[in-house]
């Protein structure tokens, strides 16, 4: 197999020359690089990556922990990180911890050993004390509001984008509302500022009629005959794929609910839901990353009225 050596010379010029061409730099003299890399197309030369990324201090590798790989909400964030990543040469790496505490810390541990040039931390497990203490190793971008810190993220404004979904259930006449959420354990902000919510816009809400555990379309379906037990009117789902199940559950009776995340299925089944452009925040939570710069940005969201 031929190495560095080998394309020295044969080209005639110096390892540090060569060396140079592999790794891209700039300051060569395009007649060099034209030949050196002719040599190394003949010789079948393929770079150390591992050599490259001592020589670099770089990994071009970015780390992505989030719960799961199978719910469209992480789907559509990862759409827009990959997208960029790709476009500047970077490899993603998921790091799913299904909210394990111990397997999130042996992510972190593996930035700190420079496994990856960054982190992006679209949900987590651990205090944030303690993933704030993983900054010195290098840039980690968070996907929610951080009051009070100096910290990078982006985030979406939750507490108006749920006002907004339980608003529109009240003005359908709706005296009591059912919920789907996420996690039960530590709770999420997400399900908090839901929860505080409810209270506040249906006074007589009761927590009993809160359907947890249900991030896809067959815990829909369970959810669904869970609310017409309870005698719910009106539902406020943290998915459209959950949103989905709940209906097939009621068939043809009309109920009013309202999903999350404008998926298709919201369109074809003509239901409500918010868009909170995941591929957007996903964009710009590596465009952060890539900046190094220590920046909270909200993205915009759209609620989408249907019928």
């Amino acid at each position: 197999m031929a190495n560095i050596r080998d394309i020295a010379k044969r080209t005639g010029y110096s390892v540090s020359t060569v060396s140079r061409v592999i790794n891209q730099h700039p300051y060569v003299d395009e007649a060099k690089r034209t030949e050196i890399l002719k040599v190394i197309k003949e010789l079948n030369y393929v770079p150390n990556a591992n050599a490259r990324q001592l020589s670099s201090g770089k990994t071009k590798n970015i780390g992505v922990i989030l719960p799961y790989t199978n719910h469209p909400y992480f789907d559509q964030l990862l759409s827009g990180i990959i997208e960029v990543a790709f476009s500047e040469g970077y490899k993603v790496t998921l790091l799913p911890t299904n909210y394990q505490i111990k397997r999130e810390q042996q992510y972190l541990e593996e930035f700190a050993a420079k496994a990856f040039d960054g982190l992006i931390i679209t949900s987590r497990a651990n205090p944030l004390e303690l993933l704030l203490d993983y900054q010195r190793y290098g840039p980690i971008v968070f996907c929610e509001k951080i009051e009070d810190l100096e910290v990078t993220s982006v985030y979406i404004d939750r507490k108006q984008s749920i006002t907004d979904g339980l608003s529109f259930l009240k003005d359908q006449g709706v005296k009591r509302v059912g919920v789907t959420l996420g996690r039960t354990g530590r709770m999420s902000y997400n399900s908090k500022i839901t929860l505080k919510l409810c209270k506040e816009i249906f006074p007589e809400f009761n927590e009993a009629d809160v359907y947890w555990q249900c991030i896809d379309t067959e815990h829909g379906k369970q959810a669904g005959g869970f609310f017409k037990e309870r005698g719910i009117d009106g539902i406020f789902t943290n998915s459209d794929t959950v949103a989905a199940g709940v209906l097939q559950s009621y068939k043809n009776q009309k109920i009013p609910i309202v999903g999350r995340e404008n998926m298709l299925i919201s369109e074809l089944l003509n239901f409500s839901t918010i868009d909170h452009h995941l591929k957007q925040c996903g964009e710009t939570a590596f465009r952060l990353f890539l900046n190094d710069t220590v920046e909270q940005v909200k993205i915009p969201y759209t609620f989408i009225q249907r019928p």
